[in-house]
Formats: structure tokens, C-alpha cells, sequence
């Protein structure tokens, strides 16, 4: 998982606020990891790591996340939880966005069509309708370890990433970067090109594992 490569990267998580302060002002990003500040996740960890295989917990993580958070995106991997994602959050203050592929992706994976659900409601895309193209499975492999993942990564993040590595990246950024600040898609997705191509995020994840 993402954890499991921050960590290979050198990156410690913590639940220090002096720190997590500091990663905020230098870095611009943060990690508030659930086993540090959820006391249930942090009982269940060593279960789920044992089990290997998504749990109910999968499900109510997001839910249940003590920061209660105004604005939340996640994936889910049924569009059946979706629904349900979408029944709870369009009761609460909070801008949302749910996103499943429908070849069973928790993630934008542009392998195929995906619902994305928002506050705006529900809207069934192609990876063309957000100015991509489709890939297959193969193109988007993610190595066996976690060193490779660590190393693709790496790759991406430094600006050498494949066509499709890149676009799946910077269409779940895009996603995020909308719920985050109400842009139009096409434009969040512009400013996250800018962010990876142009070397930002490679230098705030530098000042993060530097903190």
C-alpha cells in the first residue's frame, strides 16, 4: 500500500503536532496515519495486516475518520458501496467525491468507465470524457514489492513517468484537486500536470522525508 512505500522512501509516520505542523508550512502535505490517530484502527491493524484481504474495516475507515474532514475524496472498489458512500455523505457538511471503476478499480484507473459522485450528483465517464486515453491493465502494473512500487513511484514523481502512468496519476489528482478548491475538472487536472511535470511535487516530497 501507499503507507508501505513512504515508509521504503524513508518517511516516518508520526503523531507529532509540532512536526506535522512544520510538514504542513514546508512540505504543504502531511500524513495523519489512522493506526497513530483512530484508536480502533489502531487495535485492528495488526489483524487486517494478518488477514491480508479487505475487511469491513475497508469500508468504514473513511466514515469513521476522526478528523472529520470538510472535504473528503475516496475510492471504493463496488458500486454497490458507493451508493452507499453517497447516501451517508450527501447528509453531512462536507464536499465529497466517490469514485469507482467499474472494472472493479477503488481509483480512476482509465482502463475503463468509472462513476464519479459528488455533491452534484452521479456521473457515469470515459477516461476520453476527462481528456485521456484508455490503457489496459498492463501498462498500469505496479510491481510484486515494494521496492518496485517504491521505484515506480520514484520514476513518476521525477517527471519520468509513461504516458499512462502519468495520466492515471493526474486524473485522480485532478479528482482531488476539484473536491479541494470547486475548479472545474479539466482545469485541476491542468494544475496538477503543472505540479508533477514542473518538479513541485517532487520537491515537496523531498522536504517531507527531509523534515
Amino acid at each position: 500500500g501507499s503507507s508501505n512505500v513512504m515508509e521504503h522512501l524513508g518517511y516516518r509516520f508520526t503523531n507529532d503536532t509540532d512536526l506535522l505542523k512544520r510538514q504542513i508550512d514546508q512540505a504543504g502535505i502531511c500524513f495523519l496515519h489512522a493506526p497513530l490517530f483512530h484508536p480502533a484502527m489502531k487495535h485492528v491493524a495488526p489483524i487486517r495486516r494478518e488477514l491480508g484481504m479487505k475487511t469491513f474495516f475497508n469500508m468504514l475507515g473513511p466514515m469513521v475518520n476522526p478528523s472529520r474532514p470538510k472535504k473528503q475524496i475516496v475510492g471504493v472498489f463496488s458500486l454497490e458501496l458507493a451508493r452507499r458512500y453517497q447516501y451517508l455523505y450527501q447528509g453531512l457538511d462536507k464536499h465529497f467525491a466517490i469514485i469507482h471503476a467499474l472494472d472493479g478499480y477503488d481509483e480512476i484507473s482509465l482502463t475503463g468507465d468509472f462513476k464519479l459522485i459528488t455533491n452534484d450528483g452521479e456521473r457515469l465517464l470515459s477516461p476520453e470524457d476527462i481528456g485521456f486515453q484508455t490503457f489496459s491493465q498492463e501498462q498500469l502494473y505496479g510491481g510484486e514489492t515494494i521496492a518496485e512500487a517504491a521505484s515506480l513511484f520514484t520514476k513518476i514523481i521525477e517527471g519520468h513517468g509513461t504516458e499512462a502512468q502519468n495520466s492515471a496519476v493526474l486524473a485522480n489528482a485532478g479528482v482531488a484537486i476539484q473536491c479541494a478548491t470547486g475548479k472545474p475538472l479539466d482545469e485541476a487536472i491542468e494544475l496538477g500536470r503543472s505540479s508533477l511535470l514542473d518538479g513541485k511535487a517532487k520537491h515537496a516530497l523531498e522536504t517531507l522525508i527531509g523534515l
